[in-house]
């Protein structure tokens, strides 16, 4: 997955509190078997007025102007700002595959449902935990300030705001040690490749049977 290291970008208001699942990838488009392809029907159902399926060119679509992310400002946004208990409801990876395929690469809010917390991190996507006091003020200098930006900076465990002032948040060793060096589960077992070859020798000379094939 994509190294996650030090990340500056425009910020997007999801100003709700508990966002399920469902809202963030509705569940008809649940039915691809691809991992893939998600980004266009995110929050579809506030995105567009007219119902989605799986399949359909978003280009025929007709997108909500009033839903922050189809307003130009946005544009092009990677950092989301929320509010509490985001992602609840059921513990469909999709969800951060779709806000990932969108653009984003870190989220902001005061809580996260755990399923959902624990999935982005597996995805490359960063999750960030603010007090619900300076989530409440950059929702307030995000609608101040058209382009509002921020720069996230991972090894320092800083949200950096334009004015230079720092928001600390917290974030597990594994998972930190995970996203900086792009490892999901499948890279972090790779980096055993070299043992995990030696013992299949191993084993394949104890029990050479083990290489019978039925062709």
């Amino acid at each position: 997955m994509e190294k996650f290291v030090v990340h500056k970008g425009l910020v997007a208001p999801m100003d709700r509190d508990n966002v399920d699942t469902d809202a963030i990838i509705p569940k008809q488009f649940l039915k691809s078997i691809r991992r893939s392809g998600f980004g266009p029907n995110l929050f579809d159902e506030w995105r567009y007025l007219d119902h989605g399926e799986p399949g359909q060119d978003p280009a025929t679509r007709r997108p909500n102007p009033d839903f922050a992310l189809n307003q130009p400002r946005y544009a092009g946004a990677s950092i989301l700002l929320a509010r509490d208990n985001f992602g609840c409801g059921s513990s469909r990876e999709h969800a951060p595959w779709a806000l990932q395929q969108y653009g984003f690469r870190a989220l902001i809010a005061s809580s996260y449902a755990d399923i959902f917390y624990n999935n982005c991190f597996k995805n490359g996507l960063l999750p960030i935990v603010l007090p619900k006091s300076q989530v409440a003020r950059l929702f307030d200098e995000l609608y101040g300030f058209v382009g509002y930006s921020l720069t996230i900076d991972l090894p320092r465990q800083v949200v950096v705001k334009p004015d230079g002032s720092e928001l600390a948040f917290e974030v597990g060793e594994f998972r930190k040690h995970c996203l900086i060096n792009g490892l999901d589960d499948i890279g972090l077992t790779l980096g055993h490749a070299q043992e995990i070859r030696a013992y299949e020798a191993e084993r394949l000379a104890r029990m050479p049977w083990l290489d019978n094939r039925i062709l």
